[in-house]
């Protein structure tokens, strides 16, 4: 098996098409199938159902899909560590990001954390939090931020920052009349939230509080991003949910952002970890990571 076998199979699996997938690795489609059936014969097993209209993806397939990106992954982090030694680097650490982790208090982490420890290289990986998880299970990753700890068992997640939750309304919008909006009356308007699928733990941390009232929310759109939240409520398209840190950089106008009534809840960010000991370069940034906090931070109950 060679690695030209894997990114023929990469493409393929991708393109479900052999001919677009010759045509994005710029060779031929008979050498591209003569490769895929190679690597059928080493692995024992077929990885595509072909017929004249239609190419997918079997049982193995879709496993050997699982595992083969990691096969890159790994070969590009290991020409980054040579690079970063090279340029004089003595260490590295590699921080998964998930579910859009608070602007706020990320910048001010990684300029301390390069201050303190100049020889130290930090790479990030923007992942859906399943892939963060499977990533640090397999050695991809160092560490990780998400919003959330249902984690499994090989993973320690650490709650270290906490964001009082806010909603976002359109200018001119009937609840501004409260200084404080009750939850209720939040659900009485159309919500744009995150993406289950993209911004995973926040959606889970939102649902917990939804679910605690007897209205069920009417929820307009799902959006993969912070942005295209605030973009549509800033267009009266819906209210939205999020971190109060995450307004400071917001960058939409027509946009006012309220507390909750009674008791803020907060949405949590959790640093994620193997159970695995940890390194002193690992330990020292955790450190520094439990160490920032915003002005305003009080602490309120969490999701």
């Amino acid at each position: 098996m060679e690695f030209r076998h894997l990114r023929c199979f990469i493409a393929v699996a991708e393109e479900l098409h052999f001919a677009r997938a010759a045509e994005r690795l710029h060779m031929e489609q008979s050498p591209l199938s003569r490769a895929i059936k190679e690597l059928e014969e080493e692995l024992g097993v077929t990885l595509f159902a072909r017929t004249t209209r239609s190419t997918r993806l079997t049982r193995a397939g879709e496993l050997f899909l699982e595992h083969v990106p990691r096969v890159f992954t790994s070969l590009q982090q290991a020409r980054d560590s040579v690079q970063a030694a090279v340029n004089g680097f003595h260490g590295q650490l590699r921080i998964a990001l998930s579910d859009g982790i608070t602007p706020s208090r990320l910048p001010a982490l990684l300029a301390l954390y390069r201050q303190e420890e100049p020889e130290v290289e930090i790479r990030l990986f923007e992942v859906p939090l399943s892939q963060q998880i499977k990533g640090l299970q397999s050695d991809l990753y160092d560490m990780g931020f998400a919003q959330s700890d249902e984690v499994g068992d090989e993973i320690i997640a650490e709650a270290v920052w906490g964001d009082p939750l806010m909603v976002a309304i359109p200018a001119r919008h009937p609840l501004l009349k409260h200084k404080r909006i009750p939850l209720d009356e939040v659900l009485r308007f159309p919500l744009v939230l995150g993406d289950p699928h993209v911004c995973e733990g926040y959606a889970r941390q939102i649902d917990r509080l939804l679910r605690r009232l007897d209205q069920e929310p009417l929820v307009a759109e799902r959006v993969a991003s912070f942005d295209l939240m605030m973009a549509l409520v800033s267009a009266g398209f819906a209210l939205g949910l999020a971190g109060a840190s995450q307004f400071a950089t917001c960058r939409e106008t027509g946009i006012v952002a309220r507390p909750l009534a009674g008791s803020p809840p907060t949405l949590t960010t959790y640093l994620l970890r193997p159970g695995a000991s940890t390194s002193e370069t690992l330990s020292r940034f955790i450190a520094l990571a439990n160490s920032i906090e915003s002005p305003d931070d009080n602490k309120p109950a969490p999701l």
